[in-house]
């Protein structure tokens, strides 16, 4: 199976709206709820594919009991932790007319020592049922900068790959332990590597760079439009979509994972 990791879970609350007015009264022509957050999206995009994966990471609240049904649902085999405060709820609002969509974020917890001692703990067991390890998203309060690291170095024990997504310092301290791929989008990018691209043949050179220097064996960047950059022993390579028309586009750099 797939082991997914969202150590910062968030519920999706989805407003479609034909274009948010400022100060206007809107009426949404739909509503929907669905699961949030790097891990659990990637969970779902694998039990999409009819693959079967165990979710682990942490829950607060109702805001986690509903995301829990949510995973439950979707048949995504979960592993959580429950901790004190309330889980996130992403309030996205998606303008039909402009096929774009904004985030305001609300709520958060705190991950206590012995809370994070328990996921790895469970995460020890679960692991050698693992064909991949994909570990996603911010870190909520509490939890180390070095999680993903320790991730890494556990999996790589029961020779277990990882996929990290994740920007920042969570994925500079994850990178020594040699996760197989790093993945992140191009605004990620440029902010935990302290660069600036205009263009994406920039990025091209940029990231190729900071492959060289890290000696990551595979960098993955998502482009939005412009398609995904992989850069992997093989070369450089950029894999353009279909173009298609945009809905609801969160989530959907989490899904290449």
């Amino acid at each position: 199976m797939y082991l997914t990791i969202n150590p910062n879970s968030a519920l999706d609350r989805v407003l479609f709206i034909e274009q948010f007015i400022p100060g206007g009264r809107m009426i949404p022509s739909k509503t929907v709820e669905s699961v949030g957050g790097k891990g659990f999206d990637t969970a779902v995009v694998l039990r999409a594919l009819d693959l079967e994966t165990l979710t682990m990471g942490y829950v607060a609240g109702e805001t986690g009991r509903i995301l829990v049904h949510l995973l439950e649902q979707y048949g995504i085999h979960h592993d959580l932790i429950w901790v004190e405060g309330e889980t996130r709820v992403a309030l996205v609002i998606a303008e039909t007319l402009h096929h774009r969509h904004s985030h305001i974020i609300y709520g958060n917890y705190v991950v206590p020592p012995q809370a994070c001692d328990d996921f790895f703990s469970r995460f020890t067991r679960h692991v050698v049922n693992a064909k991949w390890v994909i570990g996603a998203g911010s870190l909520p309060e509490g939890l180390p900068k070095d999680f993903y690291q320790r991730v890494i170095k556990i999996a790589a024990e029961h020779h277990v790959p990882v996929l990290i997504d994740c920007p920042g310092e969570p994925a500079l301290q994850a990178i020594p332990a040699r996760p197989m791929i790093l993945k992140m989008n191009w605004q990620e990018f440029e902010r935990t590597f302290q660069t600036n691209a205009a263009t994406l043949e920039e990025l091209a050179s940029q990231a190729t760079e900071v492959k060289q220097t890290t000696q990551i064996p595979n960098l993955v960047i998502t482009c939005g439009e412009h398609g995904v950059l992989a850069l992997t022993a093989q070369g450089a390579f950029l894999a353009l979509p279909p173009r298609q028309k945009a809905v609801n586009a969160a989530g959907a750099g989490d899904a290449v994972s």
